[in-house]
């Protein structure tokens, strides 16, 4: 029975100020709808165990990344490819990345620095504040008792000297060995590494071998001396432009003692080689293999690989071949590659296509700085990136980039120590000017300023759309 006195107490309040509770049917809506009204919605993050990056545009939160952290949870494989055109704040990225990284004990990384500035590589500031002496790679240097590393150390397996020795001849000739060549080129190898063991064969070795071959060789093939000989004369051409050509010096010695492959940082300088020579592919053929058989071992560090100006080494088929071996040790050694490439077009329209795509397929994580339109929709297209993020692409200002972590796609602003601006910056009068600090810090207000702007626009865009057709925008989320 209900409460008479309850029944006029509420009929008594209900005429002095109105009916205190209402009920109201649910309301319906779509998630596009929803964000715009509840501003905070935002993907869920990559945890808080690994290096910091900076903070999400769209949310605020801090960006924390790792790929030994994320690997076999989050991600399939533990590499990284970085886009974007220069000026966009790439090299910043990489150099503060290395340094966050390092202040782990059991991390390790090795650079290949393609670029130059002042005589020296652009990794050459770190290096000196690490402590650490780069490893320069240079044709005239190398005359007058410069670094060298030799393709025949016997650090490196015999298979693996054989491998590199028809990589570099692929390489330099454009093309794969034929069979006849390629039969002249083993036993030449295997014949050097028989009879020379008082100390470590050169290349010179196998030039001469090429040029005259044993007549054992010949006739375990029942073919006559003469057409052996003829096999190798390419490939004792190809091989004697390491021995008295362009690139003589680098390769055509024992390795140079006292590289210390220990250190926490190892910088190869490749800073003098003309990045557009046959040169550059060769030389990452070689340091690729020698670093494969010397510096990787199951010691349970954690190591990096970062390559800059990557292009070379996936624009060659033979080099990406080798490379996409060296990226596999990623899951069985702890190896985290990272190429850094101004554009996809670079190396998905080039020679090595096929190649290329493979090593697109085991980056799980890629990192897009601001391109043009067309760019955008081409390198949305190859990495499957949702409509949303190509179309931000172009409008990202220095510092802010498109991260896609198998599929976690989100907005990211690149955070920098006053610590570390003088070390990361391309541009050394940004690091000795106060006033171009002061511009540089200004600049950064104004992107964050205007991305909040484009993240507000974008959601009421969302909004409207969703109005007019009656269903979510596309690309919408759900908090």
């Amino acid at each position: 029975m209900a409460d008479p006195i309850g029944a006029i107490t509420e009929a008594f309040t209900s005429f002095l100020f109105g009916k205190v509770e209402t009920t109201r049917l649910p309301v319906r809506t779509s998630t596009g709808q929803a964000q715009a009204v509840y501003l905070p919605t935002a993907a869920p993050g990559l945890g808080d165990s690994g290096v910091i990056i900076g903070r999400e545009v769209y949310s605020g939160k801090g960006y924390i990344y790792d790929p030994f952290q994320l690997y076999g949870q989050q991600l399939p494989a533990p590499h990284w490819l970085v886009l974007g055109e220069s000026g966009n704040g790439k090299s910043a990225l990489e150099k503060t990345y290395v340094l966050r990284q390092l202040r782990f004990r059991d991390r390790q990384v090795v650079v290949l620095d393609a670029q130059g500035e002042d005589g020296v590589g652009e990794w050459n500031l770190i290096a000196e504040e690490l402590g650490i002496t780069p490893i320069r790679l240079d044709p005239m240097a190398a005359l007058d008792g410069g670094i060298r590393l030799n393709p025949l150390d016997p650090a490196i397996t015999s298979t693996g000297q054989l491998a590199l020795l028809r990589t570099i001849i692929e390489v330099a000739m454009g093309h794969g060995l034929d069979e006849r060549s390629g039969f002249a080129l083993k036993v030449a190898h295997a014949y050097v590494n028989q009879t020379i063991v008082d100390r470590q064969p050169v290349l010179t070795d196998i030039v001469e071998q090429l040029r005259h071959p044993e007549a054992d060789s010949a006739e375990a093939m029942n073919v006559d001396i003469d057409d052996v000989r003829a096999w190798g004369l390419d490939v004792a051409l190809v091989l004697d432009r390491l021995v008295d050509g362009d690139l003589r010096g680098m390769f055509d010695g024992p390795t140079t003692a006292g590289i210390d492959l220990s250190a926490p940082l190892i910088v190869f300088d490749l800073s003098h080689i003309d990045r557009n020579s046959i040169a550059m592919p060769i030389l990452m053929a070689i340091v690729g293999v020698w670093l494969e058989h010397t510096w990787i071992r199951p010691d349970r560090k954690k190591r990096i690989f970062l390559v800059e100006e990557a292009w070379h080494i996936i624009n060659s088929p033979f080099v990406a071949q080798l490379f996409q071996r060296l990226l596999k040790f990623g899951r069985r050694l702890g190896l985290s590659f990272v190429a850094v490439v101004h554009h996809l077009s670079d190396v998905v329209d080039g020679a090595a296509a096929r190649e290329a795509a493979a090593i697109l397929k085991m980056a799980s994580t890629r990192t897009i700085y601001a391109q043009k339109a067309d760019e955008a929709r081409a390198t949305g297209r190859v990495l499957g990136l949702p409509r949303w993020a190509v179309e931000i692409i172009p409008t990202l200002t220095p510092g802010i980039a498109v991260w896609d972590v198998n599929g976690n796609v989100q907005v990211v602003k690149h955070l920098i120590t006053e610590a570390e601006r003088p070390l990361v910056y391309t541009d050394r009068a940004m690091t000795e000017d106060a006033l171009a600090l002061q511009l540089a810090a200004d600049a950064e207000a104004e992107a964050e300023e205007r991305a909040a702007a484009a993240v507000e626009q974008r959601l009421a865009q969302e909004a409207a759309e969703a109005d007019a057709y009656g269903g979510p925008s596309y690309g919408s989320t759900v908090a």
